[in-house]
């Protein structure tokens, strides 16, 4: 199984924001681009405004921690998103979600839909035969810097038995013990955010997460 690394951007140095994407280009698979609309999480981050200020050849990854995700599809589209994800909690209803991944599709980015720690895996069986990439929490989200939730392992392992060919990536608290964990469980796409940007060598961190 192929371990995908995705940097968050959300714990790099907004101050020198293009140095620190380079810093990991050459290393990672995708970018993440944390959004957060003080609404659905307590924080508030950045949107495409910023985001397309971004030069990088990384397939950007866009989580979309906000209460409204269809209205905000558009604006990633035009920065060139490849990836997609909203949270399940934001869209409950069956025909909003199939919508809404329809949607993502269009603009020719893949759709993923996203788990907060303590939503259960059955939430989301209406749509988990449709979508590209499930994401499971394993900080609450809104702030980085958060302690792993090591009881999102078990939904990991029941998440790849159900669905052996399903892209499963972990955000949240991922340092090189608990990517082990999460690796060995069964994900195959890590997120990761002060584990790589806080390291001085980020080419050593990366490696360390893949395994």
């Amino acid at each position: 199984m192929k371990i995908l690394i995705t940097p968050s951007i959300l714990s790099a140095d907004f101050g020198r924001l293009q140095d620190e994407v380079a810093s990991v280009e050459k290393h990672a698979d995708w970018l993440q681009l944390d959004v957060m609309d003080g609404h659905f999480v307590p924080n508030l981050s950045f949107g495409a405004p910023v985001a397309k200020w971004i030069k990088t050849a990384l397939p950007l990854d866009v989580h979309l921690m906000v209460t409204n995700p269809a209205d905000r599809i558009a604006e990633f589209q035009a920065i060139g998103a490849k990836h997609i994800t909203f949270h399940a909690e934001a869209v409950p209803m069956t025909k909003a979600r199939l919508d809404l991944i329809n949607a993502i599709r269009k603009t020719g980015a893949t759709a993923g839909i996203a788990l907060n720690p303590d939503t259960p895996l059955s939430s989301i069986d209406d749509v988990v035969g449709d979508i590209d990439m499930v994401l499971l929490m394993s900080v609450h989200p809104g702030f980085g810097g958060q302690t792993f939730i090591s009881a999102v392992l078990k939904k990991i392992e029941m998440l790849r038995a159900a669905h052996p060919r399903l892209m499963i990536q972990i955000d949240g608290g991922v340092d090189p013990l608990s990517a082990a964990k999460a690796r060995k469980a069964g994900a195959d796409n890590l997120v990761a955010g002060s584990a790589i940007f806080s390291a001085t060598d980020r080419a050593q961190a990366i490696a360390l997460l893949r395994g």
